[in-house]
C-alpha cells in the first residue's frame, strides 16, 4: 500500500514539474490555450481575390464567356 501511495506521488509531482516547465506557448505566461496554427503565405491556387480577378480576366468584365464573340 506504501508502494502505491509513493507511485501516487511521483505521478503528481511529475505532473507538476511538466506544467511548470514543460513546453509553453510564447506570451501565455505559462498557460496554454490550445495548439496555435500560423498560416504561411497562400499560393496563388488558394488566394480568392487572385482567382477571383484571373476568372474576370478570363470572362470578360461582364462575366459572359468570352467565346460568345
Amino acid at each position: 500500500m506504501t508502494y502505491l501511495f509513493a507511485l501516487i506521488g511521483v505521478i503528481a509531482i511529475g505532473f507538476l514539474l511538466w506544467r511548470a516547465f514543460g513546453p509553453q506557448s510564447e506570451g501565455t505566461g505559462g498557460v496554454s490555450s490550445g495548439p496555435k496554427t500560423t498560416r504561411g503565405p497562400l499560393g496563388p491556387d488558394d488566394d480568392q481575390d487572385f482567382l477571383r480577378d484571373l476568372d474576370n480576366k478570363t470572362r470578360g468584365t461582364n462575366g459572359s464567356d468570352g467565346d460568345d464573340s
